[in-house]
């Protein structure tokens, strides 16, 4: 687990499942990343794949759920692809919830988490018209870089 000032983000299990389909269930969640909220039982069976882990032993899943302490509930997740030392993150929090800094406090997390741990570089792809997400990865240290990726602007920070 790892503990912010308001947020706890706890391993991502399968019994997550059915409150993150709530907490995604917002068609908008999906403008700038394409496809469409998952039923719960579809949630359920990738949150089972998820925590099975990476089938390449060299590529680490790490995932978490983001839990708003004062409130007890789900608010989105964080998670970080680590391969070959290269830590890449990304974080979705529900509607309800955005604009209150959650984002920020878990990115921040995360990136804070993965600097103690044996990575040498942190990246995150942010579509150019996500202002938002682009906010968060400035707050979490990152810097825009001038690489693209799949139509995504990569975004590096070197702990």
């Amino acid at each position: 687990m790892i503990e912010t000032p308001r947020l706890d983000l706890l391993p991502l299990r399968v019994a997550h499942a059915d409150e993150m389909a709530i907490v995604l269930a917002d068609p908008a969640l999906h403008t700038y990343i394409g496809g469409a909220p998952d039923p719960v039982e579809t949630l359920r069976q990738r949150y089972q794949r998820m925590t099975a882990g990476s089938p390449d032993p060299a590529v680490s899943w790490l995932n978490w759920v983001i839990r708003l302490r004062a409130d007890s509930c789900l608010t989105g997740t964080v998670q970080a692809t680590v391969a070959e030392r290269t830590a890449e993150i990304a974080w979705v929090v529900g509607t309800p919830w955005q604009g209150r800094g959650i984002a920020t406090e878990a990115a921040r997390g995360l990136v804070g988490w993965l600097a103690r741990q044996p990575v040498d570089e942190v990246v995150a792809h942010i579509h150019p018209d996500h202002h938002a997400s682009a906010r968060v990865a400035a707050a979490a240290g990152l810097v825009r870089t001038a690489d693209w990726h799949d139509g995504e602007i990569r975004w590096r920070l070197k702990p």
